[in-house]
């Protein structure tokens, strides 16, 4: 069995997917998106073609080994993403060409679910409220929100109460919180938030400050209780390896459609279970994308929780499940999801579906947020 084809496919609302199609007919799909970057991702496959068609698709870690170490240059979101989105993909043509789930292939699973969270939006606490309890609805018991919109370079612990008002808001519903700051905090706020934030007992806190500045970070850690999560802008082991080794974070969050695929997020969660620390995977994005954390939740002892963009805003036009013809497999039940059964990923693409949004070609960006003053602000 060789590659004969490597496909991209646009997919609305903000996806790439690829396909991989074996000499024989054998295919597979995996999920390359980089949100408001799919141009150059899918650029990257130019030099992936030309190097895999022809090779053999089941040599998954040779194929790791030589795209992200071949081309000399290797590491950062572009190629890291495309890799990933073809790694995926190989699994799943290898996995249902042997009939046999991904996590099967990586040991054998180690769970039968896995506990999601989604996100809400909202300014005020009656707003917070009302998103909580839709996401109750649709069978969550954890969610992740926004720490604040306006906290940036300088304000004042006064308004910690606001953020606290949210929180409690989403707790009276019953939900579990994670709160994300996403590096948008000065570090001397950030302390003191994190310090106020304490008594919630909250799921996490998320990039309290950026992760190019591990110096702050292992600050925080020092003096807050509250785990720190981070990592969706961290795309391999390398990238990881400091944060273990200063002991900073307590959660892991490497997103499977950056950083490398499947199998190096499992090298990564390995790495972390051996400084006693818990994954998160990071999944915003399409259904091939959670399908490949959900194989990875299977046979990985300390992933944790999984994040999932079910009817998320920033998917506005195509939810999570338009593409995926068996809705149940990615659908969470009493706060968790389910661990696939089929083969490879072990859900089913609608092909059709895929081929006849990637007409149009979507040029998804992402937003660009703006303080009270009007200065930018990180998202």
């Amino acid at each position: 069995m060789k590659i004969g084809r490597i496909e991209t496919f646009f997919v609305a609302p903000r996806w790439l997917f690829v396909r991989v199609e074996s000499d024989d007919g054998a295919v597979g799909w995996g999920e390359a998106s980089l949100e408001g970057h799919a141009e150059a991702v899918d650029g990257a496959f130019e030099a992936l073609r030309d190097r895999f068609v022809g090779h053999d698709p089941y040599r998954i870690e040779d194929i790791f080994q030589v795209a992200y170490r071949g081309g000399f240059y290797r590491g950062g979101p572009v190629l890291m993403s495309a890799i990933a989105g073809l790694e995926q993909a190989l699994w799943d043509l290898k996995g249902k060409a042997l009939n046999l789930p991904v996590w099967e292939m990586l040991g054998g699973r180690v769970r039968d679910r896995i506990r999601a969270y989604a996100w809400i939006g909202g300014d005020r606490p009656e707003e917070i409220a009302g998103a909580a309890a839709a996401r109750l609805e649709q069978g969550f018991s954890a969610v992740k929100m926004n720490a604040t919109a306006e906290l940036d370079w300088i304000g004042t612990p006064r308004l910690f109460d606001d953020v606290i008002e949210r929180v409690k808001a989403a707790q009276a519903v019953g939900m579990d919180v994670g709160l994300d700051f996403h590096g948008r905090v000065h570090r001397p706020l950030a302390k003191q938030l994190a310090k106020a934030l304490e008594p919630l007992g909250l799921l996490f806190i998320e990039e309290p400050l950026l992760s190019e500045n591990p110096e702050g970070l292992r600050q925080i850690a020092e003096i807050a209780a509250t785990p720190i999560a981070l990592g969706e802008r961290l795309y391999s082991r390398w990238d990881f390896k400091r944060f273990f080794e200063t002991g900073a974070v307590d959660i892991i969050q490497p997103d499977l459609s950056h950083a490398g695929g499947i199998l190096e997020c499992r090298k990564i969660a390995a790495m972390a279970e051996a400084y006693d620390v818990a994954v998160a995977p990071h999944c915003p994005l399409g259904p091939l994308a959670l399908a490949s954390c959900l194989q990875l939740a299977a046979c990985t002892p300390n992933v944790a929780i999984q994040e999932m963009s079910l009817g998320i805003h920033y998917n506005v036009g195509a939810d999570l499940l338009s593409y995926c013809s068996d809705k149940a497999a990615l659908t969470p039940v009493d706060g968790h999801l389910p661990i696939p059964e089929g083969a490879g990923l072990g859900i089913t693409i609608d092909e059709e579906a895929v081929r006849e949004s990637h007409k149009d070609r979507h040029r998804w960006r992402n937003p660009v947020w703006r303080l009270s003053d009007g200065s930018f602000a990180e998202w």
